[in-house]
């Protein structure tokens, strides 16, 4: 038979022990639930840019990246040249100019990579991106190897039995490895 020792209040100690866990529990609840009340009154907002007809692309992702790509006046077929103008994930402004000769799909930013499948015409079946699912978190400088991004969702959807989205990928993943390789003819 064990001993529990009395506290002052005449409970166990370990009751007590126990009461003043769900006390510090209950005000770390409170704290967090004041936390999301001063969440809620400071919204987060988004920027759409609604594509017009002198656009080769308009949109963004998840975390507020938002953006539209133009051709430049100095583009040319030998060096196309874009800007892609937009706010980042935090809200501010941003401008870029791109040559999509020199991007590089095994180290690019979204922004770059949307520029480089506009200016490729890759089919974006059903409104679907070309992209794998992978950009949905990255911000204005985030880069990312797209290509080792392919080869992982292709193999996701192998997986899966999805052997539509397996073509898909497969397809597109192809017209960026030629763009790769188009030195090289």
């Amino acid at each position: 038979m064990g001993i529990n020792p009395i506290t002052t209040t005449g409970y166990p100690a370990w009751r007590t022990a126990k009461a003043n866990q769900n006390k510090s529990s209950s005000a770390e609840f409170e704290q967090q639930k004041n936390m999301v009340k001063v969440q809620k009154q400071a919204p987060k907002t988004h920027t759409v840019y609604l594509k017009t007809d002198d656009m080769i692309y308009s949109g963004g992702n998840g975390t507020g990246l938002s953006f539209y790509i133009k051709y430049t006046p100095e583009s040319t077929e030998e060096d196309p040249i874009v800007k892609a103008k937009g706010v980042d994930e935090d809200g501010n402004e941003f401008e870029r100019t791109i040559h999509i000769n020199q991007i590089n799909p095994r180290n690019a930013t979204l922004v770059e990579m949307r520029a480089l499948e506009a200016h490729l015409g890759v089919d974006k079946k059903d409104g679907l991106s070309s992209l794998p699912m992978c950009y949905g978190d990255m911000g204005l400088n985030d880069r990312k190897n797209f290509m080792d991004a392919f080869r992982r969702q292709i193999q996701d959807m192998k997986v899966l039995k999805q052997q539509q989205l397996v073509s898909y990928y497969t397809y597109s993943m192809r017209m960026y490895q030629n763009f790769i390789d188009r030195d090289k003819l």
